[in-house]
């Protein structure tokens, strides 16, 4: 692991990691994202999960020039792959 890929290590929360894990391999909505993390409050999955790992790029979006788009939906970048195969 790299430097940079240890100072992310350390930045993740649980709540990144878990998004991480339920990612993996797949392209997924904020609909299907909540029901996999098993959430139904929205808020608490876009301040705690999902702009901590976008912040963090760990994950991106399919639709970067369309942040709002009713089909955008959410992958791993390189460096979630790491960590999640590191986990």
């Amino acid at each position: 692991m790299n430097h940079a890929t240890e100072q992310v290590t350390e930045q993740v929360t649980e709540q990144v990691s878990r998004l991480l894990v339920v990612l993996s391999g797949e392209e997924l909505g904020t609909k299907e994202l909540l029901e996999r993390l098993q959430l139904k409050h929205r808020p608490t999955f876009v301040y705690d999960y999902l702009q901590p790992a976008l912040a963090a790029g760990v994950i991106e979006m399919t639709q970067p020039e369309f942040p709002r788009s009713p089909i955008q939906k959410y992958r791993l970048t390189r460096l979630g792959v790491v960590l999640v195969v590191g986990q």
